[in-house]
Formats: C-alpha cells, structure tokens, sequence
C-alpha cells in the first residue's frame, strides 16, 4: 500500500534537525556508557530512533521515485 502513496522528492533531502540529532546521539552515548536512563529519557530515547527510522525509509523512498517513474 505504500507505493499508493505521494512522496514529495524533497523528502530525498531531509535530515533530522541539528537539535534533535544531538539529543537523540546524548541519549544513546548515555546508554551506550552504562548510564540508566530514567523511563523518560528510554521513551524519548525510543520515540526518537522509530522517528529517525521512519524518515529514513521516506527518505529512501523519495531517493528511488525517479528512477522507477
């Protein structure tokens, strides 16, 4: 169903904000150095990679529509 819907090709250009970026690269040096993150800080953490994933297959999506158009 996903080849149903309109990808703008600027999407092929995205990138996560600066901001959003570093915390999401804060929270995961946290975690990666033994560092507990409180149950806030682990969803946050969580909902930020699913955003990040999700752009990303957009982005690859949009990368792809000129060469299967």
């Amino acid at each position: 169903m996903l080849d149903m819907i309109q990808i703008p090709t600027e999407l092929a250009c995205f990138e996560l904000p600066q901001a959003v970026q570093e915390r999401l690269q804060f929270l995961l040096d946290q975690q990666d150095s033994g560092v507990v993150l409180s149950t806030a800080e682990r969803l946050e953490a969580e909902g930020l990679v699913e955003l990040a994933e999700f752009l990303s297959l957009l982005k690859l999506r949009a990368q792809q529509m000129p060469q299967s158009a």
